[in-house]
Parts: C-alpha cells; sequence; structure tokens
C-alpha cells in the first residue's frame, strides 16, 4: 500500500477550515517564510513583521480576532505554499506518541475518519513523517 493510500483511508479534506482556527498560532519556519513571502510578493523581514506575531521565540502566523488565521477567509489564501505544520494536518507527531490524540482531534475535523483501524492511522502517521525527512534532504 503506498503512502498516499494509506493517509487517504484514514482522512479526507472537506475544506472546512477547522483547523484554520484556534488559539495558539502556527508556527512557521524559515522556509515556509521564504516560500509564502515569494508567493505574496513581499520581502521575507517585512513578512513577518506584517503577518506574524512571536510566541516561545519563533514566529506563528497572526490570528484574526475570531481566532481564525489571517490567511483565512473562505479558503486558504496560501494553500499552495501552506506553513509545514498546516501541510502535515492532522499526521502529527502527537498521533504516534499517543493514538488516542486521533479521536481527539476528530472533534474539531470532520475530515478524520473515527473508524479507522488503529494501526492504519499509524502507517499514515508514520508515512507523513517519512516524506517529510526526505523533503529535508
Amino acid at each position: 500500500m503506498d503512502a498516499a493510500n494509506a493517509r487517504d483511508r484514514v482522512f479526507s479534506c472537506t475544506l472546512c477550515g477547522q483547523c484554520c482556527q484556534g488559539y495558539g498560532g502556527t508556527y512557521v519556519t524559515e522556509r515556509d517564510i521564504l516560500a509564502i513571502s515569494r508567493f505574496l510578493g513581499e520581502d521575507p523581514e517585512g513578512f513577518v513583521d506584517r503577518h506574524c506575531a512571536i510566541s516561545a521565540g519563533r514566529p506563528v502566523l497572526a490570528q484574526k480576532a475570531d481566532g481564525f488565521c489571517a490567511f483565512f477567509e473562505e479558503t486558504c489564501a496560501i494553500h499552495p505554499v501552506k506553513p509545514a505544520m498546516c501541510r502535515r494536518w492532522p499526521f502529527l507527531p502527537a498521533v504516534a506518541r499517543d493514538p488516542g490524540n486521533w479521536l481527539a482531534m476528530s472533534h474539531s475535523c470532520p475530515g478524520i475518519r473515527t473508524d479507522a483501524p488503529p494501526d492504519l492511522v499509524a502507517r499514515a502517521v508514520g508515512e507523513q513523517m517519512e516524506d517529510e525527512a526526505e523533503t529535508r534532504k
């Protein structure tokens, strides 16, 4: 079974935007900042000043008063270059550490299949993490 197939079997994005809302913010890496600033036609330093807050010494995408990401309107305005944290959703390392997190996350994400076998969820998370490691090389 290929990686995408495992992920597709446990999750199907509904584009509802619920993952774009929540206090705490979306951390952005230097690579994310470069990609998003290029996509928007802005300089990277100006991007951080205009579109980020600092949390624990790291930049996070700013949020609107309603808790949604500043780049979420009806959909994600930066979807082609969305941050690594967003691309990873819902295949998070926290799920690999505790499979119960999959069910907890399902309360705020209608695309998460709660009837998926835990071993398939674990495989999908592992494959996501492997893909990310390959991308970083």
